[in-house]
Protein backbone atom coordinates (compact mmCIF):
# COMPACT_ATOMS: atom_id res chain seq x y z
CA UNK A 1 0.00 0.00 0.00
CA UNK A 2 1.05 3.53 -0.39
CA UNK A 3 0.89 5.84 2.04
CA UNK A 4 -0.71 9.05 1.76
CA UNK A 5 0.34 12.48 3.30
CA UNK A 6 -2.74 12.84 5.96
CA UNK A 7 -1.78 16.43 7.14
CA UNK A 8 -4.47 18.58 6.73
CA UNK A 9 -4.07 21.49 3.95
CA UNK A 10 -3.75 25.17 5.87
CA UNK A 11 -6.89 26.73 5.79
CA UNK A 12 -7.37 30.05 3.84
CA UNK A 13 -7.37 33.15 5.24
CA UNK A 14 -10.70 35.15 5.94
CA UNK A 15 -11.65 37.41 3.27
CA UNK A 16 -11.73 40.92 4.68
CA UNK A 17 -15.26 42.82 3.74
CA UNK A 18 -15.21 45.81 1.83
CA UNK A 19 -16.47 47.61 4.19
CA UNK A 20 -13.75 46.45 7.00
CA UNK A 21 -10.82 46.95 4.37
CA UNK A 22 -11.59 50.48 3.49
CA UNK A 23 -11.66 53.47 6.08
CA UNK A 24 -14.97 55.01 5.23
CA UNK A 25 -15.88 58.23 6.58
CA UNK A 26 -19.47 58.55 7.61
CA UNK A 27 -21.26 62.01 8.14
CA UNK A 28 -24.04 62.62 9.93
CA UNK A 29 -27.31 64.89 9.41
CA UNK A 30 -24.79 67.77 8.83
CA UNK A 31 -21.23 67.71 7.22
CA UNK A 32 -19.84 70.45 10.11
CA UNK A 33 -16.14 70.10 9.15
CA UNK A 34 -17.64 70.84 5.51
CA UNK A 35 -19.62 73.84 6.21
CA UNK A 36 -17.34 75.32 8.65
CA UNK A 37 -14.24 74.83 5.94
CA UNK A 38 -16.58 76.88 3.45
CA UNK A 39 -17.96 79.33 5.89
CA UNK A 40 -14.25 80.52 6.89
CA UNK A 41 -13.24 79.81 2.98
CA UNK A 42 -15.97 82.63 2.50
CA UNK A 43 -15.19 84.93 5.83
CA UNK A 44 -11.54 84.39 4.60
CA UNK A 45 -12.23 85.64 1.35
CA UNK A 46 -12.76 89.10 1.99
CA UNK A 47 -10.82 89.83 5.12
CA UNK A 48 -7.84 89.02 2.87
CA UNK A 49 -8.77 92.17 0.82
CA UNK A 50 -10.41 93.48 4.10
CA UNK A 51 -9.64 97.72 3.38
CA UNK A 52 -10.99 97.10 -0.35
CA UNK A 53 -13.85 95.12 1.19
CA UNK A 54 -14.54 96.23 5.22
CA UNK A 55 -12.46 99.59 4.73
CA UNK A 56 -13.81 101.04 1.76
CA UNK A 57 -17.66 100.88 2.40
CA UNK A 58 -17.26 102.40 6.08
CA UNK A 59 -14.62 104.91 4.50
CA UNK A 60 -18.18 105.87 2.47
CA UNK A 61 -20.40 105.77 5.32
CA UNK A 62 -18.55 108.19 7.32
CA UNK A 63 -18.15 110.61 3.97
CA UNK A 64 -22.01 110.30 3.46
CA UNK A 65 -22.70 111.55 6.76
CA UNK A 66 -19.79 114.13 6.89
CA UNK A 67 -21.17 115.52 3.44
CA UNK A 68 -24.60 116.14 4.92
CA UNK A 69 -23.61 117.02 8.52
CA UNK A 70 -22.05 119.92 6.65
CA UNK A 71 -24.51 120.60 4.64
CA UNK A 72 -27.21 120.74 7.04
CA UNK A 73 -25.37 121.03 10.30
CA UNK A 74 -28.12 121.24 13.16
CA UNK A 75 -30.95 122.86 11.75
CA UNK A 76 -32.20 119.72 9.33
CA UNK A 77 -34.91 118.77 11.75
CA UNK A 78 -37.71 116.73 10.32
CA UNK A 79 -41.57 117.02 10.37
CA UNK A 80 -44.31 114.24 10.16
CA UNK A 81 -43.37 110.66 11.68
CA UNK A 82 -39.71 112.18 12.87
CA UNK A 83 -41.41 115.70 13.85
CA UNK A 84 -38.35 117.16 16.30
CA UNK A 85 -35.96 114.62 15.72
CA UNK A 86 -32.18 115.80 13.81
CA UNK A 87 -32.13 114.95 10.37
CA UNK A 88 -28.31 113.57 11.19
CA UNK A 89 -29.99 111.00 13.83
CA UNK A 90 -32.19 109.95 11.12
CA UNK A 91 -29.99 109.09 8.67
CA UNK A 92 -27.50 107.64 10.45
CA UNK A 93 -29.64 104.41 10.27
CA UNK A 94 -30.73 104.60 6.92
CA UNK A 95 -26.56 104.36 5.69
CA UNK A 96 -25.89 101.62 7.93
CA UNK A 97 -28.51 99.31 6.47
CA UNK A 98 -27.54 99.96 2.73
CA UNK A 99 -23.94 99.39 3.68
CA UNK A 100 -25.63 95.89 4.94
CA UNK A 101 -27.74 95.57 1.76
CA UNK A 102 -24.51 96.12 -0.88
CA UNK A 103 -21.83 94.44 0.94
CA UNK A 104 -23.90 91.05 1.65
CA UNK A 105 -25.07 91.57 -2.23
CA UNK A 106 -21.03 91.80 -2.77
CA UNK A 107 -19.64 88.91 -0.59
CA UNK A 108 -21.75 86.03 -2.72
CA UNK A 109 -22.29 87.54 -5.67
CA UNK A 110 -18.58 88.25 -6.48
CA UNK A 111 -17.13 84.86 -5.15
CA UNK A 112 -19.60 82.71 -7.12
CA UNK A 113 -18.76 84.67 -10.21
CA UNK A 114 -15.09 84.19 -9.60
CA UNK A 115 -15.82 80.92 -9.14
CA UNK A 116 -17.18 80.34 -12.47
CA UNK A 117 -15.69 82.48 -14.12
CA UNK A 118 -12.01 80.81 -12.71
CA UNK A 119 -13.67 77.47 -12.99
CA UNK A 120 -12.71 76.84 -9.41
CA UNK A 121 -16.69 76.19 -8.29
CA UNK A 122 -15.76 72.64 -8.53
CA UNK A 123 -14.26 73.07 -5.24
CA UNK A 124 -17.20 73.31 -3.21
CA UNK A 125 -19.70 71.03 -6.01
CA UNK A 126 -17.00 68.24 -5.20
CA UNK A 127 -16.73 67.97 -1.23
CA UNK A 128 -19.62 66.07 0.18
CA UNK A 129 -21.86 69.36 0.99
CA UNK A 130 -25.44 69.47 0.47
CA UNK A 131 -27.16 72.02 -0.99
CA UNK A 132 -28.54 73.43 2.18
CA UNK A 133 -25.02 72.94 3.64
CA UNK A 134 -23.92 75.22 0.22
CA UNK A 135 -26.47 77.83 1.14
CA UNK A 136 -25.71 77.81 4.44
CA UNK A 137 -22.23 78.58 4.06
CA UNK A 138 -21.89 81.40 1.57
CA UNK A 139 -24.82 82.99 3.26
CA UNK A 140 -23.02 82.93 6.70
CA UNK A 141 -20.07 85.07 4.75
CA UNK A 142 -22.03 87.41 3.18
CA UNK A 143 -24.25 87.64 6.56
CA UNK A 144 -20.74 88.53 8.50
CA UNK A 145 -19.61 90.51 5.91
CA UNK A 146 -22.87 92.92 5.88
CA UNK A 147 -22.31 92.86 9.84
CA UNK A 148 -19.30 93.92 10.24
CA UNK A 149 -19.49 96.70 7.93
CA UNK A 150 -22.34 98.09 9.82
CA UNK A 151 -20.69 97.36 12.99
CA UNK A 152 -17.88 99.81 12.10
CA UNK A 153 -19.45 102.25 10.58
CA UNK A 154 -21.87 102.36 13.90
CA UNK A 155 -18.92 102.93 16.11
CA UNK A 156 -17.01 105.29 13.32
CA UNK A 157 -20.44 107.66 13.50
CA UNK A 158 -21.18 107.33 16.93
CA UNK A 159 -17.58 108.25 18.20
CA UNK A 160 -17.23 110.97 15.44
CA UNK A 161 -20.01 112.85 16.51
CA UNK A 162 -21.57 112.50 13.05
CA UNK A 163 -24.95 111.36 15.13
CA UNK A 164 -26.33 109.95 17.71
CA UNK A 165 -27.41 106.28 17.92
CA UNK A 166 -29.35 105.62 20.58
CA UNK A 167 -30.71 102.68 21.28
CA UNK A 168 -34.86 102.16 21.40
CA UNK A 169 -35.29 98.60 20.81
CA UNK A 170 -32.18 96.18 20.12
CA UNK A 171 -34.85 93.26 18.79
CA UNK A 172 -35.27 95.10 15.99
CA UNK A 173 -31.84 96.21 15.07
CA UNK A 174 -31.11 92.63 15.68
CA UNK A 175 -34.01 91.06 13.53
CA UNK A 176 -33.57 93.80 10.51
CA UNK A 177 -29.97 93.29 10.35
CA UNK A 178 -30.07 90.34 9.92
CA UNK A 179 -32.71 89.85 7.42
CA UNK A 180 -31.18 92.31 5.54
CA UNK A 181 -27.93 90.50 5.07
CA UNK A 182 -29.71 87.18 4.34
CA UNK A 183 -31.70 88.77 1.61
CA UNK A 184 -29.17 90.62 0.11
CA UNK A 185 -26.61 87.85 0.38
CA UNK A 186 -29.59 85.22 -1.27
CA UNK A 187 -30.41 87.64 -3.74
CA UNK A 188 -26.72 88.07 -4.62
CA UNK A 189 -26.00 84.12 -4.80
CA UNK A 190 -28.72 84.27 -7.18
CA UNK A 191 -27.12 86.76 -9.28
CA UNK A 192 -23.73 85.01 -9.10
CA UNK A 193 -25.01 82.18 -10.43
CA UNK A 194 -27.64 83.51 -12.91
CA UNK A 195 -24.49 85.70 -14.58
CA UNK A 196 -22.11 84.37 -17.11
CA UNK A 197 -19.57 87.41 -16.60
CA UNK A 198 -19.17 90.82 -14.56
CA UNK A 199 -21.09 92.88 -16.49
CA UNK A 200 -24.49 91.06 -16.32
CA UNK A 201 -23.50 91.14 -12.28
CA UNK A 202 -22.90 94.93 -12.91
CA UNK A 203 -25.87 95.41 -14.56
CA UNK A 204 -27.96 94.03 -11.39
CA UNK A 205 -26.17 96.21 -9.05
CA UNK A 206 -26.56 99.13 -11.03
CA UNK A 207 -30.22 98.43 -12.16
CA UNK A 208 -31.73 97.04 -9.60
CA UNK A 209 -29.69 97.21 -5.85
CA UNK A 210 -28.65 100.88 -6.04
CA UNK A 211 -31.83 102.40 -7.16
CA UNK A 212 -33.99 100.39 -4.95
CA UNK A 213 -31.38 101.24 -1.96
CA UNK A 214 -31.84 105.10 -2.82
CA UNK A 215 -35.07 105.38 -3.29
CA UNK A 216 -35.84 103.28 -0.32
CA UNK A 217 -36.38 106.54 2.65
CA UNK A 218 -32.74 106.23 3.46
CA UNK A 219 -32.58 109.93 2.79
CA UNK A 220 -35.69 111.28 3.23
CA UNK A 221 -39.52 110.87 4.75
CA UNK A 222 -40.85 109.08 2.77
CA UNK A 223 -44.21 111.16 3.54
CA UNK A 224 -42.60 113.87 1.74
CA UNK A 225 -43.81 111.98 -1.28
CA UNK A 226 -47.05 112.08 -3.41
CA UNK A 227 -49.66 109.48 -3.21
CA UNK A 228 -48.43 107.65 -6.33
CA UNK A 229 -44.92 107.30 -5.00
CA UNK A 230 -45.30 106.80 -1.81
CA UNK A 231 -47.00 103.61 -2.81
CA UNK A 232 -44.52 102.38 -5.14
CA UNK A 233 -42.00 103.26 -2.03
CA UNK A 234 -44.26 101.03 0.12
CA UNK A 235 -43.89 97.87 -2.65
CA UNK A 236 -39.87 98.36 -2.52
CA UNK A 237 -38.82 95.59 0.24
CA UNK A 238 -35.62 98.09 1.21
CA UNK A 239 -38.00 100.17 2.86
CA UNK A 240 -38.87 98.14 5.33
CA UNK A 241 -35.73 96.90 5.83
CA UNK A 242 -34.69 100.85 6.35
CA UNK A 243 -37.60 101.55 8.15
CA UNK A 244 -37.52 98.40 10.36
CA UNK A 245 -33.68 99.05 11.21
CA UNK A 246 -34.66 103.01 12.10
CA UNK A 247 -36.97 102.06 14.50
CA UNK A 248 -34.67 100.18 16.57
CA UNK A 249 -32.58 103.09 17.04
CA UNK A 250 -35.13 106.13 16.86
CA UNK A 251 -38.67 104.48 18.05
CA UNK A 252 -40.26 105.66 15.23
CA UNK A 253 -41.13 104.38 11.95
CA UNK A 254 -42.74 105.06 8.76
CA UNK A 255 -44.83 102.26 8.97
CA UNK A 256 -46.36 99.04 10.75
CA UNK A 257 -43.19 96.92 12.16
CA UNK A 258 -44.73 94.11 12.34
CA UNK A 259 -45.67 94.00 8.34
CA UNK A 260 -41.95 94.97 8.29
CA UNK A 261 -40.75 91.68 10.25
CA UNK A 262 -43.57 89.60 8.25
CA UNK A 263 -42.75 90.72 4.94
CA UNK A 264 -38.15 90.45 5.74
CA UNK A 265 -38.96 87.11 7.54
CA UNK A 266 -41.04 85.92 4.12
CA UNK A 267 -38.56 87.53 1.84
CA UNK A 268 -35.85 85.91 3.96
CA UNK A 269 -37.06 82.40 3.69
CA UNK A 270 -37.59 83.06 -0.09
CA UNK A 271 -34.24 84.21 -0.99
CA UNK A 272 -32.68 80.56 1.31
CA UNK A 273 -35.06 78.44 -0.92
CA UNK A 274 -34.47 79.97 -3.78
CA UNK A 275 -30.34 79.43 -3.40
CA UNK A 276 -30.68 75.92 -2.13
CA UNK A 277 -33.14 75.07 -5.57
CA UNK A 278 -30.50 76.55 -7.59
CA UNK A 279 -27.18 74.53 -5.77
CA UNK A 280 -29.98 71.87 -5.57
CA UNK A 281 -30.51 71.88 -9.24
CA UNK A 282 -26.85 72.79 -10.44
CA UNK A 283 -28.52 75.17 -12.79
CA UNK A 284 -25.38 76.63 -14.57
CA UNK A 285 -23.14 74.98 -12.14
CA UNK A 286 -23.12 71.09 -13.15
CA UNK A 287 -23.47 70.01 -16.89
Amino acid sequence: MTSTDSSAAPAPAPALSVSASRNVRQYGAVNGLGLWTLFKREVGRFMKVWMQTILAPVVTTLLFMTVFKLAFGDRGNLTGDFEGLNYNDFLAPGLIVMAILQNAFQNTSSSLVQAKFNSTYVDFLMPPLSPLELTAGFLGGSIVRGLLVAIISGIGIQLSGLASLSVAHVWAILWFSMTSAIVLGGLGAIGGIWADKFDHLSAVTNFVIVPLSFLSGTFYDIKVMTPPFQFLAHMDPFFYMIDGFRYGFLGVANSSVWLGVTYTGILSAISVLGVWWLFRSGYKLKA
